[in-house]
């Protein structure tokens, strides 16, 4: 008998500027939940010491990287700085089918892409922060970064939150807390779609002739 709680995974697509918490809300989610897993993207940059192939990257040529874009086999993909990133379709697709959840931390661009490729698959989440003020202090207080690099983040940042309309929700990360609850909320609810669970006609079925 079909299990009726049989579901489709989502793919969880969280942007937003640097600084504002998404970092922190993604581990966050991964840490608690074992059903939701990062996506893992092929890239043609060689692997650094210590990552391991089909875990933090899939290694390809520049050759084979092309040859995934002409096939179709990639749902999203990017040259930064003379590198080929994207995400291969068929690990990601395995993941859905056998209802785990899949998040991608990527920019509005690739967001875009995914939702194209993806459709109702994508449930995609745009985190903002309480004010430019306070984004720009989180950026300070990292002590990562110097002055011009700061100023360059948060032009960017300005940039990235025009895109905010083209997500499915919008939060305010001004209480880290309340925010993560948010966000398992939203993934709470939309793993429970009535086209998500794939189980539900047989059991319906059943229900109605037994």
């Amino acid at each position: 008998m079909t299990d009726p709680h049989n579901r489709r995974g989502v793919m969880l697509v969280f942007c937003a500027p640097s600084g504002a918490g998404k970092t922190t809300i993604t581990r966050q989610l991964l840490k608690n939940d074992d059903k939701i897993s990062l996506s893992v993207s092929a890239t043609t940059r060689a692997a650094r010491p210590g990552e391991e192939e089909g875990t933090h990257y899939f290694f390809k040529s520049v050759d084979e990287f092309k040859h995934m874009i002409a096939d179709d086999e990639l749902l999203e993909w990017a040259e930064v700085f003379g590198n080929y990133y994207g995400t291969p379709i068929g690990p990601v697709e395995k993941a859905l089918s056998e209802g785990r959840d899949v998040l991608f931390d990527i920019d509005w661009q690739g967001a875009r892409q995914l939702r194209d490729k993806g459709g109702d698959d994508v449930v995609s989440v745009f985190i903002l922060p309480p004010s430019s003020g306070e984004l720009e202090r989180r950026l300070r207080d990292r002590g990562q970064d110097a002055d011009d690099v700061i100023m360059k983040r948060m032009a960017k940042a300005g940039a990235e939150i025009s895109h905010w309309e083209e997500f499915d929700y919008v939060l305010i990360n001004d209480d880290l807390t309340r925010c993560i609850a948010d966000v398992q909320h939203i993934i709470g609810a939309e793993r429970i779609k009535r086209e998500r669970q794939t189980g539900l006609p047989g059991f319906v079925k059943k229900l109605l002739t037994d």
